[in-house]
């Protein structure tokens, strides 16, 4: 199993993580709901991505739901004092597996517990706030005002029970309005070789030292199509999506990855992106 360090570290709050990290979601059943084909399997590539430097995790009480959690609590407990793991809350999940929003004061702290519990943790390090408008990757097209969500997780942070707060699916301006309210460490919004609507975010949140962490970096549910991508990637002899997540490592120095997967083989060649050098021919092919 090769080791992550190539790709540096950055902080997210009062914490250094390596900045190839692994993000749970597909720890559960198709589109994250249900129990996943091979629990045991979950389990190894857990313990995998740790034995190999992974000191980041993602994850959700809504993956499953209820599920993911567990399975992080089974590979991991008790957790080493360098392992950092971030959860979300903001939605819920409907029977039919619909991804519905719970943004309410009083649901985002229940959602804060239900983590707490199922990963077995008395203090999440960072919880971060999604904002959700409907489906997995909430909206961006509603410029909503956010402080009233943010206060509550102010208040269980004044307590004790979470150590940082991030954002998701926000915008520039949500995450202004946040900082007036308490300090925000990362955003994890939408974004990879296919999708770079937050340029500018990016940009502004590394001038100030906040980590930006990109959700489906390789495309989600659709994986990424790009000519380029496949052109680059056959010159250097690796597989494309080794090829997008070392893009996203040399966007910018404040970009936290957390590539997901189930399977062991995946997890070997995600992580050895991190050794993947791209040229500024490289990245300038990509560019277009």
């Amino acid at each position: 199993m090769t080791t992550i360090a190539a790709a540096g570290t950055f902080a997210l709050g009062n914490r250094a993580v390596h900045r190839m990290g692994y993000g749970a979601m597909q720890l559960a059943g198709a589109h994250a709901f249900g129990p996943p084909r091979d629990r045991a399997a979950c389990v190894s590539v857990l313990r995998a991505a740790v034995a190999a430097g992974v000191d980041h995790i993602d994850t959700g009480d809504f993956y499953g739901p209820h599920l993911t959690n567990g399975i992080i609590r089974e590979a991991l407990q008790p957790y080493g004092d360098a392992l950092t793991i971030v959860t979300k809350v903001g939605a819920r999940r409907g029977n039919d597996g619909s991804w519905l929003p719970a943004q309410s004061p009083a649901e985002l702290i229940a959602a804060v517990d239900d983590n707490r519990r199922n990963l077995g943790r008395d203090v999440i390090d960072v919880v971060n706030l999604r904002i959700m408008g409907g489906g997995p990757t909430g909206s961006l097209a509603v410029e909503g005002l956010i402080a009233a969500r943010v206060e509550a997780l102010a208040g269980l942070q004044a307590k004790g029970v979470i150590g940082h707060i991030g954002l998701s699916t926000v915008t520039a301006t949500q995450v202004a309005e946040a900082q007036t309210i308490a300090p925000v460490v990362c955003v994890q919004n939408l974004y990879n070789i296919a999708s770079r609507g937050d340029d500018a975010l990016i940009d502004d949140l590394a001038a100030a030292g906040i980590a930006y962490v990109p959700y489906f970096p390789l495309g989600g549910f659709s994986p990424l199509q790009s000519t380029a991508l496949a052109a680059v990637a056959a010159r250097l002899g690796h597989r494309p999506q080794q090829v997008a997540l070392a893009w996203l490592l040399a966007r910018a120095p404040n970009i936290l990855l957390i590539p997901g997967t189930s399977s062991l083989e995946h997890l070997r060649e995600n992580l050895a992106a991190a050794d993947i050098v791209l040229s500024d021919a490289d990245r300038a092919e990509l560019a277009v």
